[in-house]
């Protein structure tokens, strides 16, 4: 949203604030459950909302607001939940109480180790999928000259009610047709990060009744 959209750290923060707010309500739901219900179906409950959440992000534009991303981000709020309170417990419930010092640690470890590298894999694919994005408009463009020179020239008529003369006005509009294809690329390149994260967690969610039953 700061990139595409250009919104400031208090906007942002307003758009995304109800993934706390959905998980913070759904607190004494997943209580209740967890008493009636196997956690692995809980745990499965929440990943299968998290891939069901980050494909909801994939058709994403650069006009999406809190309106738009609001649905999306609850059911993000309430699998978080789902999702991450089981993991603990099914993780460390089993564990004897002399090791469980030790396993808590080493568990703590992998969970950070695994979001500083979730967070650096997605920004490596929003960088390359931006220029991969950017190029191939770039080469729609060549092919269809006609198109680029026609906002071209009507941008250079916006640009020339300021009084600039005729190099500046054709400049200002290159520049302005190259800010409004990285916006566009930039967006694509969220939707792709989006399905991929989607696709991930459905792994993740094929593997859980993998895991130890004694937990």
């Amino acid at each position: 949203m700061g990139q595409v959209r250009g919104l400031n750290a208090e906007e942002i923060g307003f758009a995304v604030c109800t993934t706390g707010i959905f998980q913070l309500f759904s607190v004494p739901f997943y209580f209740w459950l967890s008493k009636k219900i196997n956690l692995q179906w809980l745990l499965m409950a929440g990943l299968g909302g998290f891939v069901f959440s980050m494909y909801l992000f994939t058709p994403i534009t650069h006009e999406w607001g809190w309106q738009e991303l609001l649905f999306p981000q609850a059911i993000r709020g309430i699998s978080q939940q789902f999702a991450m309170a089981p993991i603990v417990t099914l993780t460390l419930g089993g564990i004897p109480k002399e090791r469980l010092k030790l396993a808590s640690g080493v568990f703590n470890l992998t969970r950070n180790l695994g979001g500083a590298s979730g967070i650096a894999l997605c920004g490596s694919i929003l960088n390359n999928r931006t220029n991969f994005h950017f190029s191939r408009m770039g080469e729609k463009m060549v092919s269809v000259p006609h198109t680029m020179n026609d906002f071209i020239s009507r941008s250079a008529l916006f640009f020339n009610r300021s009084g600039s003369d005729q190099t500046s006005e054709i400049l200002a509009s290159t520049k302005l047709l190259s800010q409004l294809m990285l916006r566009e690329a930039q967006t694509m390149a969220f939707s792709d990060t989006f399905l991929l994260i989607s696709g991930l967690l459905f792994i993740a969610f094929l593997l859980v009744p993998a895991m130890n039953k004694s937990s």
